[in-house]
C-alpha cells in the first residue's frame, strides 16, 4: 500500500456532423461514420479513422439517433434517445498501445443500453492521438461535450464515465476542468497517476535483484534471456492461480513485496499475484519514443521507496535505485501527456476496481482516497472493490448499480455506500469486496471469480 509520506514524498520528488434535436429527432438518419466538421476534421498526420457505422438502438419502441464524424482531429459517436432527458454522458476509452488508427468505442459493461433507455444521450471520442496520452484524453472529451452542446443542446448535466487510462482521464478532467462535469464513475482506473509506472519498475528491479540477474535498462533480449533465468531462479515458471506453491523462499519474497506495493493483503491477493507475474515483466518498457506517451517508463522511480518484507534478501539495501529520466515533466502540475492528480475532485467520484488486477492495481484507488482526503474533499469520493481479477472485470449489474447509485447522489445529494480502502485491517478481511461484487457471477464461475472464496 502506498503510504503517505511515501506518496507525498514522491510528488515532491518527482513530481462532422452538425446535429440539430427537434420533435423530429428520432427519425433522422444516421450520418456518416466519415463526416467531417471544419474544426480538425481530418486525422493528425499519421493517424486514420476507423469508425463504421453504428446502428441505431431501439427503446421505447423508438431507434434512437447515431451521429459519426470527426472533430478535432479526433474520431466520435455521438447517441441520443427519442425521449432524451437533456443530459450528457461521456465514455472516456482506455489505452490502445502505440497504434494509428484512432476508433472511439460506445459504453461498455451494458451502460450503454442502460443509458439510452434511462434517456441519457451518451458521447464517445477516440482522442486525437494513441499511447499513454492523458493529455489527449482529457481535450478530447471535453472537446467532445462543446461540439454535442453546439450541435444538439447544451445538457442539463454532464457525466463522465470510462475504463483503465480513461479512469486516468476522468481524474484529471475533474481537475483541469472545474465545475464541468457534474458526476464520474471511473472504473479500474488509474487514479494514483505516475505511481502506475513506479509500480510496474518496482517489480521488475525486485524481481532482480532477488533473483541475481541484473538486467536494467532492459535489454532487447529481456523476454527471452534475463526473464526465463528469473522465473526459474524465483520458482516462477510454473506457477499457476489454482495450482501449487512453486515459488522460492525469494520468489516468496517478490510475491510479498508485490502484493504489499499492488494494495497490501487483501482476498485473491496470491492468485492474482500467479495470475499476472508474467505480464508485469512483458510491461517494463525502457524505449520506443522520446515522449512520455510513447515511453512513460522514462517517468517511473524508486529512489525513496521502502519494500517490505526485506528478507530473506535486504531488498532495500541491495535493489537498483532509479531516478526518473524526466523530472520535469514528472514534477510539472500543468496538463502533460502523463500529469499528475491532486486529488481535488470537483464532483462526485464513484469508482469501481478489481481487487486482484494488477495491470491497474488496487493501490491506484488508495492513493487517490489519499490525496483526495488530505485535500478535504472525502465526502466527494466513493469507492467500491469487486472480487475479480482480470483488469476492468466487471459484470454489467456491478456497472450499472454503481451508476445508477452515482445518479442519485448527483439529483438528491445523498452519498452512497461504498468500501474503505485505506484502512490495511479492513481491506485484508476474507469478505473484503463482497459487499459490491455480483454474487451471480460467482455462481455461474464468470471470468475469475472463483479465485476468491464464496462471500
Amino acid at each position: 500500500m502506498l503510504s503517505t509520506p511515501v506518496r507525498a514524498a514522491r510528488r515532491l520528488l518527482a513530481a462532422t456532423v452538425t446535429l440539430t434535436l427537434a420533435l423530429g429527432l428520432a427519425g433522422a438518419p444516421p450520418a456518416s461514420a466519415t463526416g467531417r466538421d471544419a474544426r480538425g476534421g481530418e486525422p493528425l498526420p499519421g493517424y486514420t479513422i476507423e469508425n463504421p457505422p453504428l446502428a441505431p438502438l431501439v427503446v421505447g419502441g423508438r431507434p434512437t439517433t447515431v451521429r459519426q464524424g470527426v472533430h478535432r482531429h479526433a474520431a466520435y459517436i455521438i447517441e441520443v434517445p427519442a425521449r432524451w432527458n437533456g443530459d450528457l454522458v461521456l465514455w472516456a476509452h482506455g489505452y490502445r498501445g502505440q497504434g494509428t488508427v484512432l476508433s472511439p468505442e460506445p459504453p461498455g459493461f451494458g451502460l450503454r443500453q442502460r443509458l439510452l433507455e434511462q434517456g441519457y444521450a451518451w458521447a464517445s471520442s477516440s482522442y486525437d492521438r494513441n499511447g499513454f496520452d492523458i493529455r489527449s484524453g482529457v481535450l478530447g472529451t471535453k472537446d467532445l461535450a462543446d461540439h454535442f452542446g453546439r450541435t444538439v443542446r447544451r445538457p442539463h448535466h454532464t457525466y463522465v464515465a470510462g475504463v483503465s487510462m480513461g479512469g486516468y482521464v476522468i481524474g484529471r478532467s475533474l481537475e483541469q476542468f472545474p465545475g464541468y462535469y457534474d458526476g464520474a464513475l471511473p472504473m479500474c482506473g488509474v487514479l494514483g497517476d505516475q505511481a502506475l509506472l513506479d509500480f510496474y519498475l518496482d517489480y521488475n528491479l525486485v524481481a532482480q535483484t532477488l533473483a541475481g540477474v541484473p538486467a536494467y535498462p532492459t535489454p532487447a533480449d529481456y523476454l527471452t534471456n534475463a526473464v526465463p533465468r528469473i522465473q526459474v531462479a524465483l520458482g516462477l515458471a510454473g506457477l499457476t492461480p489454482t495450482g501449487p506453491d512453486t515459488t522460492t523462499d525469494r520468489g516468496k519474497q517478490l510475491r510479498a513485496i508485490t502484493v504489499n506495493r499492488s494494495g497490501g493483503p487483501r482476498p485473491g491477493a496470491d492468485a492474482a499475484f500467479a495470475s499476472w507475474k508474467d505480464f508485469l515483466f512483458s510491461i517494463t518498457v525502457t524505449s520506443g519514443g522520446d515522449s512520455p506517451a510513447q515511453r512513460p517508463g522514462q517517468l517511473s522511480t524508486n529512489l525513496l521507496t521502502r519494500y517490505t518484507p526485506n528478507s530473506p534478501v535486504n531488498v532495500n539495501a541491495t535493489v537498483q535505485r532509479v531516478a526518473p529520466e524526466n523530472v520535469v515533466q514528472r514534477l510539472l502540475p500543468t496538463l502533460t501527456e502523463v500529469p499528475r492528480i491532486a486529488g481535488r475532485p470537483s464532483a462526485p467520484v464513484l469508482s469501481l476496481h478489481g481487487l486482484g488486477d494488477l495491470f491497474v492495481p488496487f493501490s491506484m484507488e488508495q492513493a487517490y482516497a489519499t490525496d483526495v482526503a488530505r485535500h478535504g474533499r472525502g465526502r466527494m469520493v466513493v469507492q467500491r472493490a469487486i472480487r475479480s481479477t482480470q483488469h476492468c472485470e466487471f459484470t454489467p449489474v456491478e456497472a450499472g448499480a454503481a451508476w445508477d447509485d452515482l445518479v442519485s447522489w448527483v439529483r438528491t445529494g445523498k452519498r452512497p455506500a461504498g468500501d474503505t480502502v485505506t484502512d490495511p485491517a479492513v481491506v485484508a478481511q476474507p469478505d473484503y469486496g463482497c459487499r459490491f461484487s455480483d454474487r451471480d457471477a460467482y455462481a455461474v464461475g464468470v471470468g475469475t471469480r472463483r479465485l476468491y472464496p464464496a462471500c
